[in-house]
Order: structure tokens, then sequence, then C-alpha cells
């Protein structure tokens, strides 16, 4: 695995945990975890759990006993290190977003492709789609139960940089994030309701804004050029991402939709929440009740119709069977390890899993067209699609 911060932490508990929780055709063993920082991610592997440790991710790609390579870097390096490892022979997890840019997204798509006709497999890490109430979802809609889908309703709200003085972390440059809020958690709700719908984004008319323009270096910015202080000021650096997106779009089948992405929503944690209104039916979906699954039939007499709590906790529910008797919670860590679960998989049935790396792509080129439109002032953009780019 290289890197070790948050999603490297997430990622090392669903592969220490994947194989006690499942029955799979193969056992991840956590042989080597690179950082760039030696004695921190020294500290990471004995945490974590991790074999052994370097700071050169290439020894990760060079090395014969290693199988998989789970990229859980910032974005600027996931195409050099996923492409370089597929170029090895190794199967790829990357994080999302699946780069920086289309341009990076399309070469990692193509060699994906390249290394697909040799067995080697690869795919993005959307984790919320492993959600079983999220899957349950899919399944419903799926099954027809809430008819043609009219309505898709998808927020992602949090409150971390309300503080004009949070320092200028890695996540507020677009050299190294890409984009702010759009990329990092509007990424999120892109693909988990293409995914319960089965529909794809074509059109986009959105807005974006960066509330805090500058913010004070971190030690992890201290190297970015700086505005001058007075007196004891402490120097700043420019935010080069956005605050907040916000768009409206249609959908493929039909459906119309709106998404709101924010990290500055003040009291919101980390609010994830999809309504899905259809002919039949409406399913709701927060995250902050990852459990539970909301659903209205209208097929129900009058007298009882309402939103019915569908507590996701059953044997028959999805992934649910590995867990715990019904009405025993899990949490956030559980998605990760069901991530786990559907890659190896995937790996030892020979099977290619998904999201693809060509799906991340078409969520990357959603992502593009948001940030154009919002350039162009809310001007209606086409999102390209991603079949006619690996064609091309």
């Amino acid at each position: 695995m290289v890197g070790y911060a948050f999603m490297g932490a997430a990622h090392s508990t669903a592969w220490r945990t994947v194989n006690v929780a499942f029955d799979l055709p193969a056992r991840a063993r956590m042989a080597l975890i690179c950082g760039r920082d030696e004695s921190k991610v020294a500290a990471a592997a004995r945490k974590l759990g991790w074999d052994a440790t370097t700071t050169d991710w290439r020894e990760v790609v060079e090395r014969d006993d290693i199988d998989v390579v789970d990229v859980c870097t910032p974005g600027d390096s996931h195409a050099e290190i996923a492409i370089a490892a597929l170029a090895a022979g190794k199967h790829v997890l990357c994080e999302k977003p699946l780069a920086n840019s289309v341009d990076e997204a399309r070469a990692m798509v193509a060699a994906a492709a390249k290394a697909q006709a040799n067995g080697i497999r690869s795919m993005c890490g959307f984790n919320y789609r492993r959600v079983p109430a999220v899957a349950m979802m899919r399944q419903l809609i799926a099954s027809g139960r809430i008819g043609v889908i009219r309505h898709v309703r998808a927020v992602y709200l949090q409150d971390w940089i309300v503080d004009p003085q949070f320092p200028l972390v890695w996540r507020l440059q677009k050299d190294k994030a890409g984009s702010g809020a759009l990329g990092d958690i509007g990424a999120h709700i892109i693909d988990l309701t293409q995914f319960v719908t089965g529909q794809k984004i074509t059109g986009v008319s959105a807005l974006t804004e960066t509330f805090v323009k500058e913010r004070p270096l971190s030690s992890e910015s201290s190297g970015l050029a700086a505005s001058s202080g007075n007196g004891d000021a402490p120097a700043t650096g420019q935010v080069t991402v956005d605050d907040a997106a916000l768009f409206l779009a249609r959908l493929d089948g039909g459906a119309i939709a709106t998404y709101e992405a924010s990290r500055f929503a003040i009291g919101r944690k980390n609010g994830l929440r999809v309504e899905i209104n259809g002919s039949l039916g409406s399913l709701v979906f927060d995250l902050e009740r990852l459990n539970e699954l909301e659903f209205y039939d209208s097929a129900a007499p009058t007298a009882e119709q309402g939103f019915n709590r569908i507590l996701i906790t059953e044997a028959d529910h999805p992934y649910m069977a590995a867990w715990w008797p019904p009405g025993h919670i899990i949490g956030y860590e559980h998605s990760f390890t069901h991530e786990m679960r559907d890659f190896i998989e995937a790996i030892a049935t020979g099977t290619d899993p998904t999201p693809s790396f060509l799906d991340a792509l078409q969520v990357q080129l959603v992502l593009d067209a948001v940030a154009r439109s919002a350039e162009q002032g809310t001007v209606w953009t086409d999102v390209e699609p991603a079949l006619a780019e690996v064609a091309a």
C-alpha cells in the first residue's frame, strides 16, 4: 500500500479483517507499506499491521512477492503509481477520484485495458457502493420497486474547513488534489447515484465557490509562495480549489438531478444523503444512519402509506451474512472491508471488479464538465462519453 494517512488507515483496517469476516479463495498478506517520511511510515506499519516499510513506491511495484498495489496517495500521484504497477503485472486498487485530470484518467484506463489482456485486474475505491443499505437501494431500484426514476437529489456536506485559520493542507491545493469539495466528496455522490439508478449523467449546469481565499501555511505547504505578513501574522498561501460545488444534471434514463457538495456546512460532519423519487415510490439513504434505508411504496393502502424504515442488518441483506445477528449494526470501516472482499474475489476468480477504471473515468468526465460549466458561469455543459474516449 502506498500512503498511510486517513485512507491508508481505513484500507489497512479492511485488509486486516477481510479474511476474518469472509471465506475467500485467497488470503491477503499485508507485505509492505510506503510513505515519504521514514519514521512516520514505520510508526504506521506498527500500528496498522504491515510487515515492512519503504519510502520509495517503486520498490512496491518492483517486488516479486507483491501481487496487489493499493494506491492511497493524493490524486497527483495516482496515475504514475497505478500505471507503473499495472505495467509490472500488479493488480491495482486506486482511491477515488481516479486522477486529477481527464487526461491522466484516460491514460490509467488505457493501462488497465492493456493489463486486463494479461489477466491483471484494477478497481477504483468508491467505498460507499459497498455500504449494505446502498447495495440494497440498488437492488430495489433494479427490481422496479419504485418504477421509472424521475428525480435524484444528492448532497454531501462537511464543515471541517470553516475556520479561516485552518491551515493550507494538500486537499486545498489544486496541483495535489485536482479540485476541492467537487472531487473530494462530490465524486462520491456522482458515483453513488449513478450506481443505484443505473443511469449516467449526460449534462450539467454548475457553480462553484471558494469562501476563504487564503489560509495559513502548514508544514506540508511551507514550500509555497507566501503572502507577506504584518508583524507576527503567519504567512499564508492561496487556496486554489473550490469550497463548494452545486449543479443541476440530466441522466441518460430521463431523470433530472440536483447535486451539492460543500465543506462549509457548519454542523455537518459527514452528511451524505441521497433521495431517489420514482413513479411508484421513493428511497432515501443517509450516511449518518448507515444501517437504515427509507422506502415509500405507493402500492401500499392509502391508510398505511409513509416512509418505512428498513434496518439493513438481516443475513439476506447485501454483505450482512458475514457479520452479526440481526439488529447488530455495522460501521463506516465495513464498507472498505466489503471493497477488499469484492476485489480479492474478482482477482481469485478471474473476473472484472467494479467500479473499473473506465467507470471512474466516467465520473472524472462529470467532474470535468462541472468545472467547465462553473468556469463559464453555469453554462449547460455536456458530459463527454467515456467509451468514446477509450475508443479514440
